[in-house]
């Protein structure tokens, strides 16, 4: 019985310390590289809705991310401030790991995310005044 479980324990400690080692090869500020690129919504320090359904986000000092919406998120463009939720973990890797939460007058509005995609400085730059976070 001791055997089964010391070895259930291993095997489940070698489980975390591979995601461990996984989740710090993608984390930060996803520079480079052909792999996922991925952030943590606490990362997140600005934002800018280009249209109700394309949001650009500021994360850490240089990287933007366009997160396309999977639909219209009505009073995006007017708030001041807007909250990011992850899904699943703390990472968001794609437009399936994250959600804007908008408030209106009745209580938030969640607006799921279909995409996202990390601009290029040259497609931060080409983006409208309005619309750079």
């Amino acid at each position: 019985m001791k055997t089964k479980v010391a070895a259930v324990l291993m095997f489940a400690l070698a489980g975390l310390s591979a995601s461990c080692a996984s989740s710090s090869q993608t984390g930060g500020s996803a520079s480079g590289g052909s792999g996922r690129q991925c952030f943590q919504a606490s990362q997140v320090n600005g934002f800018a809705a280009q249209t109700d359904r394309i949001v650009n986000v500021r994360v850490g000092v240089r990287d933007v991310y366009q997160f396309e919406l999977m639909g219209s998120c009505p009073d995006v463009r007017w708030n001041q401030r807007l909250g990011i939720r992850s899904r699943g973990s703390s990472l968001i890797c794609s437009g399936l790991d994250a959600e804007i939460i908008s408030p209106t007058q009745i209580g938030p509005q969640r607006c799921p995310v279909r995409n996202i995609h990390r601009l290029t400085p040259e497609e931060t730059e080409a983006l409208p005044r309005g619309a750079r976070p």
